[in-house]
């Protein structure tokens, strides 16, 4: 008999849930990753640490949601690029029309090698991350708790957007929920 602590992680099962409720529905699903460098993705379109990605069928080719990566092929400004994404690194899943979805705890940062001017090789660290905010209550949620993505006002600082694999065009503006007014989605706690 297995026990929870010896159980695989419930992220890729969601993440796959999730993506299929996205394509039942007919929305655009997106995931939000945490870059790091076990994450293959064009690092031109990282900003902040972080890169949100358009895996919709008419987005990607090759599409594998497995246990342990998110691989697939996608176009950037017109070029061809192989994807492989950690399912560990994946902070959010979420529909692009309407901001529904599910964010997950943010991985614990790795260790990066220091070069000889002692600064960290690779991408630098993101910022520390805010706690998680319960939209409903306005308390801190417990960062290790499934937490709910949901457009609207009070939106969490951790909850960022860059280009998709889709729409690359324009680095600075990344696409927004309908209705959503500008403000970023606001995170709420599933019990």
């Amino acid at each position: 008999m297995i026990n929870a602590l010896e159980s695989s992680s419930t992220r890729p099962y969601l993440i796959r849930a999730l993506y299929e409720w996205c394509t039942d529905n007919g929305f655009t699903p997106y995931v939000a990753v945490q870059v790091d460098d076990t994450v293959q993705v064009p690092r031109e379109y990282v900003k902040n640490g972080e890169i949100v990605l358009n895996i919709s069928f008419d987005a990607t080719s090759s599409l594998k949601l497995g246990n342990d990566f998110i691989e697939f092929k996608a176009r950037f400004a017109g070029t061809a690029r192989e994807i492989s994404v950690p399912v560990g690194r994946v902070i959010a899943i979420y529909a692009r029309e309407n901001g529904q979805g599910m964010a997950f705890p943010a991985p614990a940062p790795a260790a990066a090698p220091a070069d000889a001017g002692g600064t960290q090789a690779g991408l630098a660290a993101p910022a520390a991350r805010a706690p998680l905010r319960d939209a409903s209550r306005g308390t801190e949620a417990d960062a290790g708790k499934v937490v709910h993505l949901i457009s609207g006002e009070g939106a969490a600082e951790d909850a960022t957007a860059t280009p998709t694999a889709s729409t690359p065009s324009d680095p600075e503006d990344p696409p927004r929920p309908p209705g959503a007014g500008g403000s970023r989605p606001s995170l709420k706690r599933i019990k």
